[in-house]
């Protein structure tokens, strides 16, 4: 059993900087960050594969968000720069175990509780 846990989230200002972290127990070969704003469906954001450092970013966040791992830890990060108001939401981690970086939220099989990022502008 995976069991990612976020943390990191909080409120910022519009141009500021934030990072997320995702300690997952257990063995997984992708990670990936997804989010939820109010009335909106969840989204990818990004995702990593552990195996060769593979990431994979959503349109959105290219250029401002990049995915990073720690080495000897479980651990993923989200550095997210140039946050936006609408990049406010509840970010949550998920844990897959196919080797390929899905987008869709069934591709993943393990979440975290969620953490919320709150841009003021």
């Amino acid at each position: 059993q995976v069991q990612p846990v976020e943390s990191g989230g909080g409120l910022v200002q519009a141009g500021d900087s934030l990072r997320l972290s995702c300690a997952a127990s257990g063995r997984t070969n992708v990670m990936g960050w997804f989010r939820q704003a109010p009335g909106k469906e969840r989204e990818f954001v990004a995702g990593f594969r552990w195996s060769g450092g593979l990431t994979r970013y959503a349109d959105s966040v290219k250029g401002r968000f990049s995915i990073s791992r720690e080495i000897g830890k479980n651990t993923v990060y989200l550095q997210m720069n140039s946050l936006r108001p609408e990049d406010t939401a509840v970010y949550y981690c998920a844990a897959a175990s196919q080797l390929w970086i899905g987008t869709r939220v069934t591709d993943y099989a393990y979440w975290g509780q969620g953490t919320q990022v709150t841009v003021s502008s």
